[in-house]
C-alpha cells in the first residue's frame, strides 16, 4: 500500500504566472521569438500546454506579460528637472539596453504595442518631461511618440542583423556576436529627434 501524501508527491508541481514568463524569458534569451511557443515554454516547466492556458487565455496575452517583464527593466523615470537633451537621451538609451537584453525584443515589444496589448514603453516618461520644461503639448506628444518608435525601430533592424550574423557565424563555426547596436547610427537619430523637438518648442513657446 502507498504510504499516505505518495500521490501528491508523485504530481507536478502548480506553476504560477511568475513561472510561466520566468519559462519564456529563458526561451527568448536562449532561442528567440520563433521557438517561443506555448508548447516549449510548457515542456520546459514540466506541464501539459493546456495548463498555461489557466494564467493566460491566449499566446498574445503571455507575449504581452513578457514585453512588459522586458521593459520593467528599464527601471524608474529620472527626476525632470535635468534638461530635456539629458533627459530625453537618458531614456531612450535605457529603452534600447532594455531592448537588447533578450534575442528578438524590439520585435516582440512592437508586436504586443501593435496589439494594443501593452502601453508604448517609455512614452509617458518622455511625455512628462517635456512638459516639464514646458513643450507645447502637442509638440510634446509628437516628440515623445516618434523618439520611443525610433528606438523600436533602430533596435529591431539591429537584432535582426544580429540574427543574420548568428546564422552565418553557426553555419561556419565562427564565435556569435554579442547583442550590441552601432552607437553612432543610433545616438544621432535620438540626437535628431530631441534637438529638433527643442528647436520647434522655442520657435513656438506656446504653453
Amino acid at each position: 500500500m502507498a504510504p499516505p501524501g505518495a500521490n501528491s508527491a508523485a504530481a507536478p508541481a502548480r506553476r504560477s504566472k511568475t513561472d510561466v514568463v520566468d519559462a519564456a524569458l529563458g526561451i527568448l534569451a536562449t532561442q528567440g521569438l520563433p521557438d517561443l511557443t506555448m508548447r516549449r515554454i510548457a515542456d520546459e516547466l514540466g506541464v501539459r500546454p493546456s495548463a498555461l492556458y489557466w494564467h493566460f487565455p491566449n499566446k498574445q496575452t503571455l507575449l504581452a506579460a513578457v514585453s512588459e517583464r522586458i521593459l520593467a527593466l528599464s527601471g524608474s523615470a529620472p527626476d525632470p528637472t535635468p534638461p530635456w537633451r539629458e533627459g530625453a537621451t537618458a531614456i531612450a538609451t535605457s529603452l534600447q539596453r532594455c531592448l537588447l537584453r533578450y534575442r528578438d525584443g524590439a520585435e516582440l515589444v512592437s508586436s504586443s504595442l501593435a496589439m494594443g496589448l501593452i502601453q508604448p514603453p517609455a512614452q509617458r516618461q518622455l511625455l512628462e518631461l517635456a512638459l516639464a520644461h514646458r513643450m507645447p503639448p502637442a509638440l510634446a506628444r509628437v516628440a515623445s511618440s516618434t523618439l520611443v518608435h525610433f528606438v523600436l525601430g533602430h533596435t529591431f533592424h539591429v537584432q535582426q542583423r544580429l540574427e543574420l550574423a548568428r546564422v552565418a557565424a553557426s553555419a561556419v563555426g565562427a564565435p556569435v556576436p554579442a547583442a550590441t547596436a552601432p552607437e553612432d547610427d543610433f545616438e544621432g537619430g535620438v540626437a535628431l529627434i530631441v534637438h529638433g523637438a527643442e528647436s520647434l518648442a522655442r520657435a513656438d513657446p506656446r504653453p
